[in-house]
């Protein structure tokens, strides 16, 4: 493969101490410890964002303990550039940690305009986990999810794409994500019957998205034995301070297709602020109550988040440090922390 990217020095070395600082737990009934808080490469690290940035984010991940990183197929723009991206730093600085390395990816969302590049189909998932290999330069991956409920395709099928993924040793576990709970299950027990139990599903969860709770995601997951890793616990920055008084020029709200500028009113900034003056009071930024909101849920094996700064990676990992929730502090989240706040479910 071309090195299309800068010189630098080409082998980490990792902190000694990186697994002092972040806890690890058990994925479901299974034998995977994942660290609490995972990293996401959704956004942020395709093409239009600087690489020696991204590279020094990925490092500095690695050091504070966070051994999973998070990719999928779709990850850019363009599409596939996040896993190309991850690719160099793993070619040209980890490769000497990869068994110390969680590794994940995603197939089934439209990467193209054919009917061969999207869908739960053994065709997409299976030519998309060899580009995938690729991309990242690893004759495996730990997860591969199917990304993406098709309802026009037989579970059945996408089951069998899964457990053959495991089966030809170009993966170790398989996931599934942004499935509803009678999916989840049938799937659930269409692997099981291959042997290729589910490991892990990823849906989104948050303070002001509670879905889980409510559609019994959560228990399924307890009563199936597979692992929940959350992503969007900061609810695409509305759980933070940011929008309490304006949206700042350059805020995701101004430009991104996963939050409207639209939802920024002011039932959610009066919301938000009594969320926020609970985080004051217990010495915390709001991101970090959070992420340690969702983490408290017994069925929530990790959080994955994204950063752009290591500055920013470093203060959100600072969530697993504060002291326990209480009732009362639970019963003000959930008095302001109404599902649907910001979010359009």
């Amino acid at each position: 493969m071309t090195d299309q990217f800068p010189n630098y020095q080409r082998v980490h070395a990792a902190a000694e101490d990186r697994y002092e600082k972040v806890p690890y737990r058990r994925t479901g009934r299974s034998g995977l410890d994942l660290p609490a808080i995972s990293f996401g490469l959704w956004q942020k690290f395709g093409a239009d964002y600087a690489f020696e940035t991204q590279r020094e984010i990925i490092l500095h991940a690695f050091d504070l303990g966070i051994s999973h990183f998070d990719n999928a197929n779709r990850y850019g723009p363009p599409h596939r550039a996040a896993e190309k991206t991850f690719g160099q730093v793993l070619r040209r600085e980890l490769a000497g940690y990869r068994d110390e390395l969680v590794l994940s990816t995603k197939a089934g969302g439209a990467t193209g305009p054919s009917p061969y590049l999207k869908g739960g189909s053994r065709k997409n998932l299976l030519s998309s986990l060899e580009h995938s290999l690729r991309d990242l330069g690893t004759d495996y991956v730990d997860i591969f999810y199917h990304h993406t409920p098709d309802l026009t395709t037989p579970v059945e099928e996408t089951a069998s794409a899964l457990a053959t993924a495991v089966r030809s040793g170009k993966a170790l576990y398989v996931g599934i994500s942004n499935y509803k709970p009678d999916r989840a299950a049938a799937i659930a027990d269409l692997l099981e019957a291959e042997g290729v139990p589910l490991l892990i599903h990823q849906p989104r969860y948050s303070i002001y998205d509670r879905s889980i709770d409510q559609n019994g995601l959560a228990d399924l997951a307890l009563d199936k034995g597979f692992g929940l890793i959350v992503y969007s616990p900061l609810a695409q920055g509305l759980l933070t301070d940011k929008y309490l008084e304006t949206i700042p020029d350059g805020a995701r709200a101004q430009n991104s297709t996963f939050l409207s500028s639209d939802v920024i009113d002011e039932t959610y900034r009066a919301r938000t602020a009594e969320l926020n003056k609970l985080a004051e009071a217990r010495g915390q930024s709001l991101a970090q109550l959070a992420l340690q909101w969702v983490l408290r849920n017994p069925a929530v094996t990790s959080a994955l988040i994204g950063a752009s700064s290591t500055e920013q990676l470093d203060h959100n990992v600072q969530a697993l440090e504060a002291p326990e929730l209480t009732d009362e502090e639970l019963a003000v989240i959930d008095e302001f922390g109404v599902h649907g706040t910001g979010l359009k479910i």
